[in-house]
């Protein structure tokens, strides 16, 4: 039964980084906009977001209430060990959100403007904190950090202020995995955005992104992959020396080029597809390098897990939930991928050199 409910987590997690991960990455390049039709990409980009970008914080408050249901010691430790950037990363989703919005409906050009700054760069902050998190959960240096907490016997022997909240993130493999994720976060937006373009021109500027974004994944992930023998040397292990592992790489590998390959070709929905499956597949990744721990190596999805009845009334209420919650997403996208799909920009505006 935990194993069943970790897995609904990292099916949620995993929906959010397709969803909401995409829209932090529309934040990066709106940060990034230049050239003459800069407003026309920052045009597309809010048009693409908004106002289906509320509704995918759905799945980040379902991991955090599964967390908190089904791992409730596990919950307490990552909130007391990483509450700096945990608490950084709630403070940059909502100036996302509020910088977002004023810039949408402000009436003031210079409140939008500084609006639309606040928007870009709290996007491109974000991405990088949520990775950090991960980097740390996976290196073990968040189960180290609460042994020496739990281990102290008295106030001399307690460990520092940096040792316990500091140093487990703002490490080598950490800082890593958060500007991997800030490569995927943008790389996915941009194929996102290059099959909703509605000209070529726009187009041809969101598959040039893309592209650029994946050379950065890649090398973002080759860096991890180098500082984790060091610093993480079970998930270097678990992530390239194992039968299994190699076959998890190859995947990973197959999609990252059968997007490379769509994105050339400009064969949108299976740049889409692909994308996204390369993305999921690196997200499964950390999930297999730490498993079966939920905090390597303190806590295990046995022994951090709420008692059965807990368990089956959460799954069940999850289940319940759903008939209602995934009808109505799905509704939702259907709706606006439609209202997308009309002629909303004005033709004026792409005239002549924009």
């Amino acid at each position: 039964m935990p194993e069943v409910v970790a897995i609904v987590t990292m099916v949620a997690l995993n929906a959010y980084v397709l969803t909401g991960g995409a829209d932090f990455g529309g934040g990066v390049w709106d940060l990034c906009a230049f050239g003459p039709r800069a407003e026309e990409q920052r045009h597309l980009i809010a048009e693409a977001i908004g106002p289906i970008w509320e509704a995918n914080h759905v799945w980040l408050i379902l991991v955090v209430v599964m967390l908190f249901g089904a791992f409730p010691p596990a919950f307490a430790t990552l909130g007391i060990v990483l509450h700096i950037p945990l608490t950084a990363m709630l403070v940059g989703i909502v100036l996302r959100g509020c910088g977002f919005v004023f810039r949408k409906y402000g009436t003031l050009t210079q409140i939008q403007r500084r609006a639309g700054r606040t928007f870009a760069v709290a996007s491109a902050i974000t991405p990088v904190l949520f990775g950090v998190c991960v980097g740390a959960v996976a290196s073990g240096a968040v189960g180290r950090a609460s042994v020496l907490v739990a281990t102290a016997t008295s106030v001399h022997d307690s460990p520092s202020f940096a040792e316990v909240f500091v140093a487990p993130w703002l490490a080598p493999f950490p800082v890593a995995v958060g500007v991997l994720t800030f490569a995927l976060f943008a790389f996915l937006a941009a194929i996102y955005l290059a099959a909703a373009a509605p000209t070529a021109d726009l187009r041809y500027d969101f598959r040039l992104r893309a592209l650029g974004a994946a050379v950065v994944v890649f090398a973002a992930a080759i860096s991890g992959l180098l500082v984790a023998p060091s610093e993480a040397p079970h998930v270097a292990t678990r992530l390239v020396v194992t039968p299994s592992a190699m076959l998890f790489q190859l995947a990973i590998g197959v999609g990252g080029l059968a997007t490379l390959f769509a994105l050339w070709r400009e064969r949108w929905q299976l740049a889409r597809a692909a994308g996204a499956a390369q993305v999921s597949l690196i997200l499964w990744g950390w999930a297999m390098a730490q498993h079966p721990y939920v905090i390597p190596f303190t806590l295990t999805i046995g022994d951090a897990s709420a008692p059965r009845v807990t368990l089956l009334l959460l799954l069940g209420g999850l289940a319940v939930g759903s008939v209602i919650l995934v009808p109505s997403l799905v509704y939702l996208f259907v709706i606006f991928s439609r209202s997308r799909s009309a002629p909303w920009i004005d033709p004026e505006r792409f005239d002549g050199a924009g």
